[in-house]
């Protein structure tokens, strides 16, 4: 069992900056890939970034490439998504997600692919 916690949303001005976090709970925290997706209100839940669970590779959504950078800390179980250059469109909760061995690209695109999921985070981007 994997609980995993996000902090760190709020509101910013478009150009801004936050940085999300992700802490899960266990020992095998390492075993896990980790994903971000996010959400608005009557639409699906959308890919963002991943980070294989050898940390070896990052994968983001085209909307996100070269803004957002996605980074884990196995000895602190956290992730960390930095968002810089911000716009009113990245307005959404989002979610951190684990899937258990992830590496590959493809599957760690669909939110029904990974094991176990956070409450979520608002973040707001003002015009």
């Amino acid at each position: 069992q994997v609980q995993l916690v996000e902090s760190g949303g709020g509101l910013v001005q478009a150009g801004g900056s936050l940085r999300l976090s992700c802490a899960a709970s266990g020992r095998t925290f390492s075993s896990y890939a980790m994903g971000w997706f996010r959400q608005v209100p009557g639409k699906e839940r959308e890919f963002v970034a991943a980070i294989t669970w050898s940390g070896s590779s990052t994968y983001y959504a085209n909307s996100v490439k070269g803004r957002f950078t996605l980074s884990r800390d196995n000895a602190r179980n956290t992730v960390y998504l930095q968002m810089n250059s911000l716009k009113p469109e990245d307005t959404a909760v989002y979610y951190c997600a684990a899937r258990f061995r992830g590496e590959t690209m493809a599957p760690m695109l669909t939110p029904a692919n990974y094991n176990y999921w956070g409450q979520g985070t608002q973040v707001t981007v003002s015009s």
